[in-house]
C-alpha cells in the first residue's frame, strides 16, 4: 500500500469492496515501516503482533461501510497511554512503564476499529522542538535526514511524511503538532483547548496541552478529528455541545471569508522564503474569493517569555509524580528517602526536562511568583484579547508556523534560548486556547514550508474548509520526500 497515492476514501472503498483486507493493509504497512524506519527512527515501539490480531478481528467482523476509519492503521505519540503497550514519554524514568489503561483517545480509536501500529518518538515529556531531546533516539526529517523533523511530535510527523502510516496522533503544548507538520510537509491540527479529552495524556502544561491528528491531506485530518472530540467526565477541562462533522462543509470554498495577516508574523527573524510563501498563500486566498488584510497581534512578542514561564511552572508541578516511589525508574544507590527522590530524578530525567523543572520552580517560588508567573498570566490575558479583537471582524488568521524551515540535527540543540525563540509564532495559539491548522504552503531549498490557519474557539470546521480550499488550488501536498520511495 502506497499511502502517498491513496487517500482515506480510496483505501476505505478497497476495504469495503474486499479488494483489500485490513490484515493485508496492516501487514503491508508493517513490512514497509520496518524498511523505512531504519533511516528515519520515528518509532519507539512497533506493536506488530497485536496490530495483526486486531486487523484480523476487524476483517472477521466486517468493515463498516459507514465508518471511514475502520481497518486503517495509525501511529500514536509515546506520551499517550496505551494499555499493555509500553509508554515512555521518551524518558529513561519511564523506560519500562506499561500502562494498565487506555487514554480516552485510544478508547475512541479502538471503538472505531482503527489499527494501532506502534508508538512514536518525541522530545522527552514533549519538551522540545526538534525530537533531539528523546532519551532513546533522534528522529530524522524524511525530506533530508540531516535535518530535524521538528518537535515535540517529530516521530508522528515523520512517520506520516515518510509514508509509513496514513495517520498519527500527537500533542501540542506550544506548537508541537503544527511545527513538525510544517517541517515535514504534512497536515497537523491543534484543536481548541478542551475539544479532545486529555485523560491519559502524560501532562506537561495542563492549561496548554491538546491532543491532535496528523495526516497527509486536510480532508483525512478532519475525518480523524471527527471521532476524537467530545466531553469526557474524567477530564474536567473537556467540553460538550460542540461536536460537529468537520467534513460536512469542507468543500464550501472561501468566498466571503475574512482573513487577517498579522504584521508581527512576517517581521524580523522570519526566513525570506517563508515570508514569500505566506504572502503567496494570501494572494491565492484572494484569488479564491476571500479578503485578506493586515492585522496586529501587539502582545505576541511576549509570547515566548510568557509561555516558558507558564508551561515550565505547570511542568514542575506535573512532574512531581515521577519520584521513584510509585512507578518508573527507582535509583538503586539510595540510602534514605531523600536519596530515592533525588537520585531517581537525577538519573531518570534528561537535561531539558531538568532545565524546565528548575525554571518552573523558580517562577513559582516565594518572592518571584508575582514578578514571573503572575505577570505571565496577565500577558496571556492580553494575548487572548488581541485575538478576540481580530475575530470581531475576521474569520481566520493566516501566518507561518515557524520562522524557518527545518534546521540541521545538532545545530541548535545546545542553545536552548535559540530553540525557544523558534516557538514565537506557535505559542500564542496555545496561550489563547485556540485551534490552529498547519498545512504545506511551499518549499525552500527542498524543505517544506508550513502555513498556519488560526480561528476562534471551536472554529475547526472553518479552518478545515479554508485549508482544503487552498490544498485543492495548489499542489504542495502532492510533493513527497524521495526517501518515501517516490521521486
Amino acid at each position: 500500500m502506497n499511502f502517498f497515492d491513496n487517500d482515506l476514501t480510496t483505501i476505505h472503498n478497497q476495504l469495503v469492496n474486499k479488494e483489500l483486507t485490513s490484515y493485508e493493509l496492516t501487514k503491508q504497512t508493517i513490512d514497509a515501516l520496518k524498511a523505512t524506519d531504519q533511516k528515519i527512527d520515528a518509532f519507539l515501539a512497533l506493536d506488530e503482533e497485536n496490530a495483526l490480531a486486531t486487523a484480523k478481528a476487524i476483517d472477521e467482523k466486517g468493515i463498516d461501510a459507514a465508518n471511514l476509519l475502520a481497518g486503517i492503521p495509525i501511529a500514536i505519540k509515546d506520551n499517550i497511554m496505551t494499555k499493555g503497550l509500553r509508554t515512555t514519554a521518551a524518558s529513561k524514568i519511564l523506560e519500562n512503564f506499561t500502562p494498565i489503561y487506555d487514554a480516552t483517545v485510544m478508547e475512541k480509536i479502538h471503538a472505531n476499529d482503527m489499527v494501532v501500529i506502534g508508538k512514536t518518538n518525541l522530545d522527552e515529556f514533549a519538551m522540545g522542538g526538534s525530537t533531539e531531546n528523546s532519551a532513546f533516539k533522534i528522529t530524522k526529517n524524511p525530506w533530508d535526514t540531516t535535518k530535524v523533523p521538528g518537535g515535540s511530535s517529530g516521530g508522528s510527523a515523520a512517520a506520516v511524511s515518510a509514508g509509513m502510516v496514513p495517520f498519527a496522533l500527537g500533542s501540542d503544548t506550544g506548537g508541537s503538532i503544527r511545527q513538525p507538520a510544517s517541517f515535514t510537509g504534512v497536515v497537523g491540527m491543534k484543536p481548541t483547548y478542551g475539544r479532545i479529552s486529555r485523560w491519559g495524556l502524560i501532562a506537561f502544561g495542563s492549561s496548554l496541552d491538546q491532543i491532535g491528528p496528523f495526516s497527509r491531506g486536510v480532508k483525512d485530518n478532519a475525518a480523524l478529528l471527527n471521532i476524537l472530540v467530545g466531553e469526557d467526565k474524567r477530564d474536567a477541562t473537556s467540553v460538550s455541545g460542540h461536536e460537529a462533522d468537520f467534513t460536512a462543509k469542507i468543500d464550501a470554498g472561501v468566498k466571503g471569508l475574512r482573513i487577517g495577516l498579522p504584521k508581527e508574523y512576517l517581521g524580523e527573524g522570519v526566513q525570506a522564503e517563508v515570508k514569500e510563501a505566506i504572502l503567496a498563500a494570501a494572494d491565492k486566498y484572494r484569488e479564491l474569493g476571500a479578503t485578506v488584510d493586515e492585522v496586529s497581534l501587539p502582545h505576541s512578542k511576549y509570547g515566548v517569555a510568557a509561555y516558558y514561564i507558564i508551561s515550565s511552572s505547570e511542568a514542575s508541578s506535573n512532574l512531581q509524580r515521577f519520584d521513584g516511589i510509585r512507578y518508573g525508574v527507582r535509583a538503586q544507590d539510595a540510602k534514605d528517602l531523600n536519596d530515592v527522590y533525588v537520585n531517581s530524578r537525577t538519573q531518570g530525567f534528561g537535561p531539558e526536562v531538568k532545565r524546565r523543572i528548575m525554571l518552573g520552580m523558580y517562577s513559582l517560588s516565594a518572592g518571584y511568583y508575582d514578578a514571573y508567573f503572575k505577570k505571565a498570566a496577565q500577558v496571556r490575558t492580553l494575548m487572548r484579547q488581541d485575538f478576540a479583537d481580530i475575530f470581531k471582524d475576521h474569520d481566520l488568521i493566516l501566518g507561518p508556523v515557524a520562522p524557518t524551515t527545518a534546521y540541521g540535527i545538532g545545530e541548535d540543540v545546545t542553545d536552548p534560548l535559540t530553540m525557544y525563540a523558534g516557538d514565537v509564532l506557535s505559542v500564542p495559539v496555545n496561550l489563547a486556547g485556540l485551534p490552529g491548522l498547519s498545512l504545506p504552503a511551499g518549499f525552500a531549498n527542498g524543505l517544506p514550508i508550513g502555513m498556519q490557519l488560526i480561528g476562534p474557539s471551536f472554529a475547526e470546521a472553518t479552518l478545515y474548509q479554508a485549508g482544503y480550499a487552498f490544498e485543492q488550488a495548489t499542489d504542495f501536498h502532492k510533493q513527497v520526500p524521495t526517501l518515501g520511495g517516490n521521486d
